[in-house]
Formats: structure tokens, C-alpha cells, sequence
């Protein structure tokens, strides 16, 4: 009897650890990996308004970080190169403690994730494996476009959180950096860099993204 591992066997593996993280995902049941950089930082003094504005922010972080666990998923089942497939992974641990920090945040701010990251979730699955059978240098150069897309999100939310929330701003830089590192080394692996036109496209699916998780 033949007990080697197959390409069918290892796939069916990937699939059943990634709906064990899908659920813990999407039920808050995943591990921090790094400390909380906003742990040691006390609470600003927040109106109402700001409270439920920097609520919002950190919704639409938070749901932005469940698609990354997603989009790292399905790059990650459909990669052809072990390499490119483990360097997804390893980033989709540091995208991990992204998804902790702002549960956390939104907990402190009595606010609760997005209803539609479920949909989101699946969709983006969806997407990264399909952009996976496009290639490694398409799925590593779409790793980079959108990790462009979040450090904008970033640098405006920065902007825009109140100047006395530094528990907040924390996290987010600490985010931001991260992304930005992940981004660099997805094409220092082979990603092909996208054409702005191609990351304008991009930006306007992650508006509706936006848009529909700041409230609810």
C-alpha cells in the first residue's frame, strides 16, 4: 500500500487548515503573536463623536485585515513555488496580530466588527487563489498593489483619529510599517509590479469595502 502524500492529499490538507482559520478568524479566535503596542499606552479622553468615528476606523482596519487572512489563503492553496507559498504564509502570521490588535481596539471602543466580513472573507479567498493560478509573480505583485492600497488607508485614518488617541495611532503605525515591509518583499520575491491604472481598479473595490464596514 502506497502511503506517500499527494499534490490531491496536500491540497486537501491546505483546505481543511484554512477552514480552521477562516473560523477562527471570523470568531475572533485567533493569538496575537506580538504584544499589543498600544497595551502600555492609557486611554485619551474621547467625546462620543470621536469615539464612534475612531469605532469606524477601526472597523474597516479590522475587516481589512480578515481579507488579508483570506487573500493569503487562497495565494497561498494555489502557489506553484514553495517558496512564494511560505513567504505568504509568514505574512499572514504578522497580518495575524493585525486582526487581534484591532478586535481589541474595537472591544475598548465598544464596538463590534463588520456583519458583512463573512461575505468579505469568502470573496477574498476567492480572489486570492485565483490571482495564486494566475502566477507567483501576479499573485507576489498583487500582494504589493495591495499593501499599497492599505498603507493609504493608513496614512489617512492617521490623519484623520483624534491627536490625543495615541493608543489608536500606535497600532496603525505599527501596522503601517509592516505592510509596507510586506509589500517590498513580495517583489524583492519576483512580484510583478501592477500598472497604476491596474491599482486604480483596485482602489475602487476597496472603497465599497470602506464604505460598507465603517457603520455596520
Amino acid at each position: 500500500m502506497n502511503n506517500t502524500p499527494t499534490a490531491h492529499d496536500d491540497v486537501l490538507d491546505h483546505l481543511i487548515t484554512g477552514f480552521d482559520r477562516a473560523l477562527k478568524t471570523l470568531t475572533g479566535g485567533r493569538i496575537e503573536q506580538r504584544e499589543n503596542p498600544a497595551n502600555q499606552i492609557p486611554e485619551g479622553s474621547l467625546t462620543a463623536t470621536e469615539k464612534r468615528h475612531v469605532g469606524g476606523l477601526m472597523r474597516v482596519n479590522h475587516t481589512g485585515e480578515v481579507c488579508a487572512q483570506a487573500l493569503y489563503e487562497g495565494q497561498a492553496l494555489t502557489a506553484q513555488d514553495p517558496l512564494a507559498k511560505q513567504s505568504l504564509l509568514d505574512a499572514a502570521v504578522e497580518e495575524q496580530d493585525h486582526l487581534c490588535w484591532c478586535a481589541q481596539r474595537l472591544n475598548e471602543l465598544d464596538e463590534r466588527p463588520s456583519i458583512f466580513d463573512p461575505f468579505f472573507y469568502g470573496a477574498s479567498f476567492l480572489m486570492g487563489a485565483g490571482t495564486g493560478l494566475l502566477g507567483d509573480r501576479v499573485s507576489l505583485g498583487f500582494v504589493e498593489a495591495t499593501e499599497a492600497q492599505v498603507i493609504k488607508h493608513l496614512n489617512e485614518h492617521l490623519e484623520s483619529i483624534p491627536e490625543n488617541d495615541e493608543k489608536t495611532r500606535a497600532i496603525l503605525e505599527l501596522m503601517r510599517e509592516d505592510e509596507a515591509r510586506h509589500g517590498a518583499h513580495a517583489l524583492e520575491m519576483g512580484g510583478s509590479e501592477f500598472s497604476s491604472m491596474l491599482k486604480s481598479a483596485m482602489s475602487l473595490v476597496a472603497k465599497v469595502m470602506t464604505k460598507s464596514s465603517y457603520r455596520i
